[in-house]
């Protein structure tokens, strides 16, 4: 899956990079207005909506980009970091933050934009600032328990409420043309005479929410990147359509006796399958993993033969079709999943050859030493630790 930043951004030239966003989104800030105390508490008073406005136009923008880039494949939906909920401590926080915001007339980041340009007001609150973080660095012991309580992880809204990505850009993207709408109402009503909305063009601004609308609508029919592809590689008559290399169990467990320096082993199956047996030198990535970056230097190198182990059969060549259709080469699956590859090589009983001829002693005898070795092998690799692919980072951020 293609990433929409490259990886040419070391983590020292991240700092370089944060610095410069930082300096043109304060820019931002400034330039709309943020840095007036006066017009940030409006929102609590009623008579400026500013905030709303600007808030909802970046989330509404924000939510539109991510999914459209998601869904081209351009953007790793599954690398961006989402803050973890802790919920009475978010509530709590979230009160007294407001409750500053009210007498104060900034929040952090914008106290910052307006102490840089000089205003006293903002520089008292950014020192009030430090007192409290010290302040809460003094009282964490006691209340590090109630800190740490209701922990739900990093929830996403959409899923929690059951529905689309692209149904819940929608409701957001109406309610905020809703609030832009009622906002302006109020303005009007509260200041009749000095209202910013005063100063919109009425046209034009209904234009703008007609093209939210049908932006809105467009994303309720925006499909996900990952589940698009997985959903077609599993069609039976595109697998039909295209034939997979299938490795017998004899020769796969062949090469791995003889070590083959040219043979990487990839399991498909989950993490907990995974963990309760093996193959020795294999690797794990489950179906879905296999869109992430860590995973191109394990799977791009064109000599190296990639079996496909899972489940079953059907599991392996929805696996190895995706990886066709991601750019990967020299793949093959494994006949009949790991479940054959036990019953052959690791169960004693059925050690023998199925159809009985002149080769099944040596047959027989090549499964037993291979069995041997084998479990040797995979003995040898939990004792020193399989050696994993580093996990992509997940990209933080946020004001």
């Amino acid at each position: 899956m293609a990433p929409f930043v490259p990886d040419l951004i070391s983590d020292q030239l991240n700092l370089v990079v944060a610095l410069l966003l930082g300096i043109g989104f304060g820019a931002v800030l400034e330039q709309a207005g943020f840095s007036s105390s006066r017009k940030l508490a409006g929102v609590f008073y009623g008579y400026d909506f500013t905030v709303l406005r600007v808030f909802f136009t970046a989330a509404a923008t924000a939510m539109a980009g991510v999914l459209l880039l998601g869904s081209a494949g351009l953007l790793d939906l599954d690398v961006i970091f989402v803050n973890p909920t802790w919920l009475v401590p978010a509530i709590v926080g979230g009160a007294i933050m407001g409750l500053g915001f009210l007498l104060g007339g900034y929040c952090p980041g914008t106290s910052v934009c307006a102490a840089a340009i000089g205003k006293v007001d903002a520089m008292f609150f950014v020192g009030g600032g430090l007192l409290g973080i010290f302040g809460f660095a003094e009282v964490y012991p006691k209340i590090e328990k109630f800190n740490d309580s209701t922990f739900l992880g990093p929830l996403m809204v959409y899923k929690s409420l059951h529905m689309s990505a692209g149904l819940f850009a929608f409701l957001l993207i109406a309610i905020a043309v809703g609030a832009f709408a009622a906002t302006t109402w109020i303005e009007r009503k509260v200041d009749p005479t000095g209202a910013p909305s005063l100063l919109f063009p009425a046209a034009s601004h209904r234009w703008a929410a007609a093209g939210l609308l049908a932006l809105g609508i467009g994303l309720l029919f925006v499909p996900d990147y990952k589940g698009r592809l997985l959903a077609k590689v599993s069609k039976p008559a595109f697998e039909a359509a295209h034939p997979v290399e299938v490795m017998s169990v004899d020769e796969l467990a062949f090469r791995i006796v003889d070590r083959e320096p040219r043979l990487r082993i990839v399991d498909v199956r989950d993490a907990k399958a995974f963990a309760a047996s093996t193959l020795p030198g294999a690797v794990n990535a489950p179906v879905r993993d296999l869109f992430g970056k860590e995973w191109r230097d394990v799977l791009s190198p064109r000599h190296v033969k990639k079996v496909i182990v899972g489940a079953d059969e059907a599991q392996e060549r929805t696996a190895c079709l995706l990886l066709r259709e991601l750019g990967y080469e020299n793949l093959a699956v494994l006949e009949g999943g790991f479940p054959g590859f036990e019953r052959t090589i690791f169960q004693p009983v059925l050690l023998a050859s199925n159809t009985p001829g002149r080769w099944d002693g040596d047959v027989k005898r090549f499964r037993e030493s291979a069995r041997t070795e084998i479990l040797r092998m995979v003995q040898e690799a939990k004792a020193s630790g399989q050696k994993k692919p580093k996990k992509e980072k997940k990209i933080q951020g946020g004001c």
